[in-house]
Order: C-alpha cells, then structure tokens, then sequence
C-alpha cells in the first residue's frame, strides 16, 4: 500500500491519463487506491477524471467513514472498491471506467479470451462477468465480493468494467490492455479477420515461467 500523499498523486495522475487514453470519458469512472490496512482514497461524486486535484479525493474507512475536510461525497460506487479491497488483501488500486470497446462486451453476451497475445495472456489472465446491479447500490458491492477473488478483471454487465491489482500503474495497464484487446476483436470480426488465439498450454507455460513477476494465485 502507498502512503497517501503518493496515492493521491498517483490518482491524479491515473485519470488524467484514462481520459487522454479514450479510457474514461464524461463524469462517469471513479478510481481509488489503498492507505491502509483498513482505509483508501477514492474520487469524490461527480468529479471529472481528467481534472482532478486533490480536493477531489476522499478518504474512506472499510467502516464506510468518509473522512474529508470540506465533507465531500465519496462516490457512490465505493461499496464495490471496499469490496475488492476487503477481500483482495494484496490489492492496492481499483479502476472502474468505462471504455467504449470495453463497455461494449459488458452489454454483450461474448467472450473474452485472454490467449490472443502476450499483454492479454497476464493482464486479462482471469475475466469474469458480474450480473447488472445498480450502480452504488449495496447489491454492486456484494456481487462484486463474490467475484473479485475469481479475476482481476470484471465486467459489469450492462455498466462498465472494474481492473485492480497490486499498484495503480499495474491497474491501469490491464485496463488499457482490456481496452486494446476488445477493440482487436471487434475490429477483426468487422473486417472478416480471424484471429488466432494461442494453445492454452502455451499460455500456461508462459504464465509459469515467463517472469514478469510470480503468477498470481487462484482458487481451484
């Protein structure tokens, strides 16, 4: 976890650049990093990702204590981040945004396979889907629970998508990699070009012993 004045640079940082990326657009993604063995930072409602300062960001409790001087909201959407962060002790950021190719196999009944190429094979090791829930209802944040110790990456049907992982650098990567991936697919189908995925026991011999860091752990 990083101490919060870092964090909260870092969350600065990682919005302006999802908005530049074509990663967030609008009002609409809320981001958030860990402080503490029992607290975060998240975006505050209703903020603009690629103009944040650090009034825009909210200490949060897991108690769900909102700790800002001038009492701003945190967003909505923190029942889901909590959740990640409660049940993925190694976790120190998540993402939530919502990308155009991204969103677009949220709202639909398709795959995504993670055995196309080398960034898809790490950071969309593990996708699953969570059923549509509303946005920052107490329901989001349970079906998130279930789920976040299944993947690193969700999609929110019918909402948008949720990345976390051990650092906000870390997090941002797979969701750009998640963007890149989705919009390959969808171009190669457009285009009548098949693609051809890899042989599962290539993806896990690399994830074995490819040493960009040690494979991540999974329940059986």
């Amino acid at each position: 976890m990083m101490e919060e004045t870092e964090a909260r640079r870092q969350l600065v940082e990682a919005g302006r650049y999802m908005m530049t990326h074509g990663l967030a657009w609008g009002n609409a993604g809320n981001i958030s990093a860990r402080t503490g063995p029992d607290r975060y930072v998240i975006t505050a409602s209703g903020t603009f990702l690629g103009e944040l300062d650090d009034d825009d960001l909210v200490t949060c409790t897991f108690g769900g204590q909102s700790l800002h001087p001038a009492r701003r909201k945190p967003s909505k959407e923190m029942p889901m981040h909590r959740a990640v962060y409660e049940t993925r002790p190694e976790v120190n950021a998540v993402l939530h945004a919502s990308p155009f190719y991204s969103t677009l196999f949220a709202c639909a009944n398709e795959a995504l396979p993670s055995d196309l190429f080398v960034e898809t094979m790490y950071y969309l090791e593990r996708v699953e889907r969570v059923p549509y829930c509303h946005p920052g209802s107490a329901e989001l944040g349970e079906a998130v629970r279930r789920k976040a110790p299944l993947a690193n990456v969700l999609l929110l049907d019918n909402h948008g998508v949720l990345v976390y992982d051990t650092s906000v650098r870390e997090a941002r990567m797979a969701l750009q990699t998640l963007e890149m991936a989705c919009r390959l697919i969808v171009t190669a189908r457009s285009s009548g070009i098949a693609l051809s995925a890899l042989p599962q026991e290539t993806v896990l011999h690399f994830l074995q012993h490819a040493g960009y860091k040690p494979r991540r752990e999974w329940p059986v």
